[in-house]
């Protein structure tokens, strides 16, 4: 069975019918439930469904022209649909039984026919412009199971289950239609047709009786115009199924006698020329490959199987258990299929079509067209074509299909050897029969001559060069990586990290592989066996490593993940639609080489940027595979691995590039001479925070007018709002516009133009409080006046308050009617004579003023105090700003034209420092612990042992011993004149520490608990937060200190900065954390000395202490991250012994299960001192408890250890081999344990049991502990 490139599968009823659209990536399926589906199967939506059908539809087609499309179902009915209009047309009624097939005319400018086929035993053509049955094609004699046009002759063949396969000339009707006279046959003399009328023919009386009678006549006994041609006989069953050749005068048929026959016509015969046998059930459809010279059928047998016509045998076979399949189609220009079946429909390929290729030295692209490997050299042009194409050697077919020129047998993967300079190495691989290889070597100086190939091995997936002279495979049965010479001997297998892994690709320098397995990418060293980086990378194809090796891209199924050399991801951009290939840029000036990494899918060419921007660049008519870019050109191959250069624009990615690499006199240039406009190069430069960049090139004044505001551009944004308020529709739209601008004059302190923006808005209020921050009192009081006149009450009394003018106060309260109040206010402030006059009035009205005071507190010494207006600290003038500098971007004029030659200065400059490789990241050896190891000497190992009692009791002759700048200096000299603009607002550092890190740690520190819970469920599946409080809050407060402000006001919370502490939080802040690797060091420490001295209570909070102290350490390097993994091992481990001494003491009653329990305390990975004490322990249990054969294994293993050979050691190593002699004399257990000595196994750490290797556990996904099933 062959592995079916799937593209596209559905899940729907029955499908009895399919068509392609002829350009957009449709397919159309008919339904044994009546409905119609327009799928996407590029994307895998359904588009439309037509459901006006009776019951099932069996054929359905598209129009190769008009947005038609024709169905015919088992309710006798035709249907012409609009699939723009989304709707149906009209119906055709005329047969009489269940209609089959449906086909338009394949030559549709010329003729409007559709051709039909039925139950009724008939063929029938029809004019479906005129909407009129042209003519009927009788003959069959039973079911007319399908019928279709010939592609370029007056041909039509018909199968039907009377056994036969008819084929119908149609030159008489085309003839008879077109008002021809003899003439020689085809379509290229036909007429069109108009789709203007519906109608025709002629309208006088005697041509309406001709026409109805040859109707009749047409009903009755068919037609002249449409004649049998041949009777092809030789099935022993019904035929389901009859297709044309595209090309030769070959016809296939697929019946019910399980065999699929090839038919040959000449002028005047048609005979049987083969029969293809294979399909185990009836055959339902077949049908010649458009391109290839290959039969496609399906069957009931549940099987799709694919013949090759000039070998005339069976090259593929695709099986789906429990779905029969009914119908097959083929694109027309592309190479793809579909297949109904019970339960849907399936889009798929029979080959890869995409070409085997590598990138050379010296401009040179190395690929495979058909049998023969090329080499294209870029560097060489002839006929006016870039680069020549310099054939190499032919490749040996190999696999099953090595007899035939079959599909599946190219290759599907070159890997050429950078690392040899002296000759071309090239590693051509294969999937055929589970995955091959052949070693090609020639001669740089003549790519054709001193060939040697024939080192040919087998392998899984690409080989790839690991150096000069070496290349790794992976071995397909063991899953090991293989290291072979040029000779192809092996010359070491390496143990991959994951058993799992399936692909391995080029590593991006010498001795490093990059292993596929399980949807993770994992950077591989093969020399020091060890994992570099890994990380995740769902259904990856293909790795792309930039010219000098510093970024590679996976490419991915939907994606493309950018990297660095060390595999630490950059970005990723995921798409909807297929990633096809993907190249970096080559140019050798610009800056851009390693830079852009152009990509491509199916009908787009795109750019990505290692900071995550991406964008289209040009659409393609078919798809291409980048090889390389430089330039604006883009070196490809095609599907029929042609070279190609398309041209590309890849002005904007230059741009974005510039703009993140700070070169701003390179955009600025950019902006003067490149066409860059659009709403989506306007809302990058705003997101990235350089709106005055586009404020030089848009020229729409509400764009600019709110670029203007978003860079501070006070005066362009006052031009723009001129503009805007002429031609704003409403008086409500200017003032929205004033007012944003308002806003933003009031937040850089340009108080004037705020004045000017509350005036245009009469904003009367706002203008009010604007004049007494500004301590302007008279246009205070000529906003008084103003609100006299207009009769504002409320603004009236403010501006009067604000004046501190209390006669006009209590004016204002008396002409409200506010009496109460206005008597209030004048004898509050001493106004006696208007308190009087007041009084009298509240009396003449029938009031009264006593008690009134009573509510005010004139205790208070400042009860009476007129509250007067604050002196504004400065007049006149806006408020001052800190000087800012103007940047390239915003002074146009600024803009120099000379960046290239500043990046040619500064690649000399990189080159005379000797910039190149640096490999100090990756060591040999990986770094322990810091003092772990050493540790163990600080011990007292003749210390109180504690609860380290002994338990071995010998007699006394056994007897054991006893254990042993100022910055607001300047604002004085700033004037109104001084061209000062205010600096962009700065973030918070919690802010960026938050959007910089994905730790934890850093998250708590920056407030962010709830995400830092988060991380934390999702990193280490912490779900019960109560212990990891303490350490949360010691985080979050370490990293802020209090300092004391100025008299009077609050102390002022300084955060504690890590690695940018002199300047402002940006895009590298992180914070100063509490929980340091000197903390856990410290407590690992303290916990063995607690576990020497046997205080295992206090061993075992010290250790937990650590292990919930390790999530939210920060470190500062790859060592401190392993130590911190080691740390997290010894911590379980510990616990672990811990533990199980505690189940020691619990079970004391128990002789068994204590022995059991000491001996699997031997096997936790303790240090060996501790281990020494464990395994004394042991001895002296078991012993105790008789079980002599136990005693001995703990006695070998404790005399086996290093530290007995020490002085300090002499007595247990006498007591040790006193217990092993006398334990061998008695050779005997008196309790059976559940413990095997020589068998490797985990402890259960909630059962404590052994779980022995292959029986299923759960384990901890943070600290690794196991636990049974």
């Amino acid at each position: 069975l062959s592995i079916m490139l799937t593209k596209f599968e559905s899940k729907s009823a029955r499908v009895k019918g399919l068509a392609f659209h002829p350009v957009r990536p449709w397919v159309c399926a008919s339904l044994h439930t009546g409905v119609i589906q327009l799928w996407d199967y590029r994307v895998g939506t359904v588009i439309d469904r037509f459901e006006e059908h009776d019951g099932p539809v069996r054929g359905v087609d598209f129009h190769l022209i008009e947005p038609f499309i024709v169905s015919g179902g088992d309710d006798y009915k035709i249907k012409v649909w609009d699939y723009k209009l989304r709707r149906c047309l009209f119906t055709l009624l005329g047969h009489l039984d269940y209609i089959r097939t449906v086909q338009f005319h394949p030559n549709a400018s010329q003729f409007p026919w559709i051709l039909s086929a039925s139950d009724d035993q008939t063929l029938r053509l029809w004019d479906f412009q005129k909407r009129t049955c042209l003519s009927v094609l009788t003959g069959h004699n039973h079911y007319v199971m399908s019928a279709s046009f010939h592609p370029n002759e007056d041909l039509i063949v018909s199968a039907s289950l009377d056994q036969t396969v008819r084929v119908w000339d149609t030159t008489g009707l085309r003839k008879k239609i077109s008002g021809e006279d003899a003439g020689s046959g085809g379509f290229d003399s036909g007429v069109a047709f108009s789709m203007g009328g519906m109608g025709g023919g002629d309208n006088s009386g005697r041509g309406n009786d001709v026409s109805g009678a040859l109707n009749v006549q047409a009903e009755l006994f068919g037609t002249n115009d449409v004649v049998v041609k041949y009777v092809l006989e030789g099935h022993d069953r019904g035929v389901n199924w009859a297709s044309f050749h595209p090309n030769l005068p070959l016809i296939a048929s697929a019946a019910d006698d399980r065999q699929i026959k090839l038919w040959r016509m000449s002028e005047t015969k048609a005979w049987e020329v083969d029969t293809l046998r294979g399909h185990a059930n009836n055959v339902s459809c077949c049908l010649f490959h458009p391109k290839q010279e290959l039969v496609i059928s399906d069957s009931e047998d549940r099987s799709i199987r694919v013949w090759d016509v000039s070998k005339r045998v069976g090259v593929q076979t695709f099986r789906r258990e429990g779905d029969r399949f009914w119908i097959l189609a083929a694109h027309r220009s592309q190479n793809l299929l579909a297949a109904g079946h019970d339960s849907g429909m399936i889009v798929f390929k029979l080959e890869r079509e995409r070409p085997a290729s590598a990138l050379g030295t010296a401009n040179k692209l190395f690929y495979v067209r058909g049998r023969e490997l090329f080499c294209h050299d870029y560097a060489r042009s002839s006929n006016l074509q870039t680069g020549v194409d310099v054939p190499i050697t032919s490749l040996r077919r190999v696999g099953q299909q090595a007899q035939t020129d079959g599909i599946g047998s190219a290759p599907r993967f070159i890997t050429y050897n950078q690392h040899n300079p002296t000759e071309g190495n090239i590693l051509v691989s294969s999937e055929v029969d589970g995955g091959c290889y052949e070693l090609v070597t020639f001669s740089l100086a003549s790519s054709s001559g001193n060939v040697t190939d024939g080192k040919r091995g087998s392998c899984m997936g690409p080989a790839v060069f690991i150096g000069r002279n070496r290349f790794a495979v992976l071995d397909r049965q063991t899953r090991q990586v293989v290291v072979k010479n040029l000779n192809n001997e092996t010359t070491k297998r390496v143990q991959p990290p994951v058993p799992s892994a399936d692909a391995i690709f080029d590593g991006g320098s010498s001795g490093r592989i990059i292993l596929r397995a399980d949807d993770r990418a994992i950077l591989f060293e093969v020399q020091s066996r060890r994992i570099l980086n890994e990380i995740s990378a769902p259904k990856m194809k293909n790795v792309v490593w930039s010219a000098d090796g510093s970024k590679c891209a996976i490419l991915c199924k939907f994606g493309v993940i950018i990297c660095n050399r060390q595999l630490e991801q950059l970005c990723s951009v995921t798409d909807s639609v297929r990633i096809k290939s993907g190249a970096w840029d080559h140019s050798p000036t610009g800056g851009t080489a390693g830079e852009i990494f152009i990509f491509t899918t199916q009908h787009h060419v795109k750019y990505c940027l290692a900071t995550g921007d991406t964008g289209t660049i040009r659409t393609l008519d078919y798809p291409i595979y980048a090889q390389m870019v430089v330039g604006d050109q883009l070196f490809c191959l095609d599907r029929e691995a042609r070279a190609r250069v398309v041209e590309i624009d890849t002005t904007e990615a230059r741009f974005k590039l510039a703009l993140n690499q700070k070169k701003y006199g390179q955009v600025m240039s950019m902006v003067k001479k490149s066409k860059l406009c659009g709403r989506a190069i306007v809302a990058y430069l705003q997101t990235k925070g350089f709106p005055e960049v586009a404020l030089h090139f848009v020229k729409d004044p509400k764009t600019r007018f709110r670029l203007a505001l978003a860079c501070g551009n006070i005066d362009a944004a006052i031009e723009c709002a001129l503009t805007l308020e002429q031609s704003a529709e409403n008086e409500e739209e200017g003032r929205e516009i004033w007012g944003q601008l308002g806003s933003e004059a009031l937040r850089q302190g340009n108080h004037q133009v705020v004045e000017m923006s509350y005036q245009r808005t009469k904003d009367f209020d706002r203008l009010s409080f604007l004049y007494l921050i500004t301590g302007d009192n008279d246009k205070l009081r000529k906003m008084l006046k103003i609100s006299q006149m207009r009769g504002d009450i409320m603004g009236r009394y403010h501006n009067a308050l604000f004046l501190g003018d209390a006669e006009e106060r209590v004016k204002v309260l008396e002409e409200s009617g506010n009496m109460a109040l206005a008597y209030i206010s004048a004898k509050v402030h001493g106004l006696e004579e208007m308190a009087e006059r007041i009084q009298v009035a509240i009396e003449t009205n029938g009031g009264s003023v006593e008690g009134l005071l009573e509510k005010v507190d004139t205790a208070d010494k400042k009860a009476g105090c007129l509250l007067q207006p604050p002196t504004a600290i400065v007049k006149g003038t806006n408020w001052p700003t800190k000087e800012v500098v103007k940047t390239t971007l915003e002074d146009f004029e600024g803009a120099t034209d000379d960046y290239v030659e500043e990046e040619i200065l500064q690649q000399n400059s990189a080159i005379e420092n000797g910039a190149g490789w640096d490999n100090d990241d990756f060591d040999d050896d990986a770094p322990k612990v810091n003092g772990l190891a050493a540790s163990m000497d600080d011990l007292d190992l003749d210390d109180d042992m504690g609860d380290w009692g002994d338990d071995l009791d010998l007699g006394d002759d056994m007897a054991e011993p006893e254990a042993v700048v100022d910055e607001m200096a300047d604002l004085s000299d700033m004037g109104a004149g001084a061209g000062f603009s205010l600096p962009d607002g700065g973030r918070p550092p919690a802010a960026c520490w938050s959007t910089n890190s994905s730790h934890a740690a850093v998250h708590i520190a920056a407030g962010g608990t709830a995400k830092a819970m988060q991380l934390l469920n999702r990193q280490i599946a912490v779900s019960d937060f109560d212990v990891l409080k303490n350490a949360m809050i010691g985080s979050y407060i370490g990293s802020f200190t209090s300092m004391p402000g100025v008299p009077g006001s609050g102390s002022m919370s300084v955060p504690l900065l890590a690695n940018d502490s002199n300047g402002h939080p940006g895009s590298e802040s992180l914070p100063r954390t509490s929980l340091k690797m000197k903390k856990l060091v410290t407590g690992i420490r303290q916990g063995y000395r607690f576990f020497q001295g046997g205080k295992f209570n206090d061993a075992k909070n010290a250790f937990i202490k650590v292990l919930i102290d390790i999530p939210l350490v920060v470190t500062d390097s790859r060592s401190e991250a392993n130590e911190v993994k080691e740390m997290l091992e010894i911590c379980r481990e510990y616990i672990i012994a811990i533990r199980l001494k505690g189940a020691i003491s619990e079970n004391a009653s128990n002789p068994a299960r204590c022995t059991e329990l000491s001996a699997y305390f031997t096997h936790c990975n303790l240090q060996p001192a501790h281990l020494l004490l464990a395994l004394r322990s042991a001895m002296g249990t078991s012993f105790k408890q008789k079980n002599f054969i136990s005693a001995a294994g703990f006695a070998r293993r404790l005399l086996e250890l290093p530290d007995m050979s020490s002085e300090r050691n002499a007595d247990l190593r006498v007591k040790a081999t006193k217990v092993l002699q006398k334990s061998e004399q008695m050779a005997r257990n008196e309790h059976q344990l559940n413990y095997n000595e020589s068998a490797t196994f985990k402890i259960d750490c909630q059962k404590f049991l052994p779980i022995y290797a292959g029986e299923s556990s759960i384990k901890c996904s943070y600290c690794g502990s196991e636990y049974s099933d």
